[in-house]
């Protein structure tokens, strides 16, 4: 069972205990992305992750690494656009451990200036990792497509000269604005004695306070039109289109979620069994849905050799056609509602995953829902809704466009989508 509270200086706590389980998996959310950034700090929530860990006050970086890794455990950190979790994975026996490194990294950074530019050159590197990695850097691509002047086109790595102008008193600035506890959610699932780990929550965390209790607020963004091309020394040219989607929170996300399991999610899914399994044109492909506060998109992503990316932009054209005009059957209908439930369901059998759902959750919306309560939000989709958001993502078309490949045509390519979407847009009169 779900439970929340809400500690005295605001920091929200959502648990659920697993008592037939060994393990907890605790983790610390902070409202803190490259979506809050700007063009001039961009980077600045990963570099702050990357810090917490080059050690605090009280610890040093190999002892906070030690500390668990000692006791079997893990411990690790992630950003993305709109949040960033550090979190650890031990033994129930062992969560007092887990808490006490968790919470000195968070509230007793040392953020030491020798260490900040050291940390530059293992961000760059990363940065240029990410450039060799042409399925990563095409999402990049697109997202500065799709979101153009907003902050959700920044790249949550940031830019070489953007690190590199990262200073102390920047980070300093950053971590004070988002760091406090009304951005934060502790939440942890697995095994444990409530009372006392709440106990101990209290203790850590409950004395802090911070005289930045912002609110923070998100834009409301609209896709932009555009198509952009990186021409890179590759073998394939790695594709990714944007098309309308869902914001984080409304309900036809689940909707969607069931659309893109029949459409593109899976290797039975109609994307895949035509381009991959009928025509041998693509090495990979699927579809996906990007749910952000107050908007979405719905993507398709797909590698490919050069020879066969018309053929194969016409063949998903096709795909949308179909779907635009048939819909969906009933036992179509039926099938990706139960797939949909089924991966909700077998999700819940990891500890992990448990903790990353519902911190979230809280963290971005405020709320969190028991299982039964999502799996009756599923089997409750009508056969109109599902026309509905088929509707809503596909009537308008490819809406924003990223390649990668080598030797690759700018001007042909927008023709070709254009070409594309022109046959999309008669389809529905």
């Amino acid at each position: 069972m779900l439970k929340k509270l809400t500690l005295k200086n605001g920091i929200r706590v959502v648990y659920e205990k697993i008592p037939y389980v060994n393990s907890i998996t605790i983790g610390i959310w902070v409202g803190s992305g490259s979506r809050l950034e700007n063009k001039n700090n961009n980077g600045v929530s990963h570099f702050i992750e990357h810090m917490m860990f080059k050690g605090t006050q009280n610890r040093t970086a190999k002892r906070i690494a030690e500390e668990i890794e000692e006791l079997g455990g893990q411990i690790n950190a992630f950003t993305g656009k709109e949040a960033t979790c550090y979190y650890v994975k031990l033994l129930d026996e062992h969560y007092e451990t887990g808490i006490e490194v968790l919470s000195d990294m968070i509230l007793n950074p040392k953020f030491s200036s020798e260490d900040i530019e050291k940390e530059k050159g293992v961000i760059i590197e990363e940065i240029n990792m990410y450039e060799d990695s042409p399925e990563d850097l095409v999402f990049d691509l697109l997202s500065m497509a799709t979101w153009g002047n907003d902050s959700l086109a920044l790249p949550i790595l940031g830019y070489e000269n953007t690190v590199k102008s990262i200073s102390r008193e920047v980070i300093l600035d950053y971590y004070n604005k988002t760091y406090n506890p009304s951005n934060i959610v502790i939440s942890f699932t697995g095994n444990f004695d409530e009372d006392k780990i709440l106990e101990l929550i209290c203790e850590k965390f409950e004395t802090w306070n911070s005289v930045n209790n912002i609110q923070i607020e998100y834009s409301y963004p609209n896709i932009n039109n555009e198509i952009k091309v990186k021409n890179k020394d590759i073998e394939q040219v790695h594709v990714a289109l944007t098309l309308e989607g869902i914001e984080l929170g409304n309900d036809k996300l689940y909707t969607l979620l069931a659309i893109n399991n029949y459409f593109g999610g899976g290797t039975s899914s109609r994307l895949f069994q035509k381009l991959r399994e009928e025509y041998g044109y693509v090495y990979t492909i699927y579809s996906f849905t990007s749910a952000y506060k107050n908007k979405g998109m719905f993507n398709i992503q797909f590698a490919l050799n050069k020879a066969y990316l018309e053929k194969s932009l016409v063949l998903i054209t096709h795909e949308i056609v179909d779907i635009l005009k048939n819909k969906m059957s009933d036992v179509q209908i039926t099938k990706a509602k139960e797939q949909l439930k089924g991966s909700y369901i077998l999700g819940l059998e990891s500890v992990s995953s448990r903790m990353f759902s519902i911190g979230k959750s809280e963290l971005m919306l405020n709320k969190v829902f028991e299982p039964k309560e999502v799996l009756n939000k599923i089997e409750s989709i009508t056969k109109d809704e599902f026309y509905e958001v088929i509707d809503l993502v596909f009537k308008n078309g490819f809406l924003s466009a990223a390649l990668v490949g080598r030797d690759l045509n700018e001007e042909k390519i927008k023709n070709l989508i254009g070409d594309c979407n022109e046959i999309i847009h008669k389809t529905i009169g």
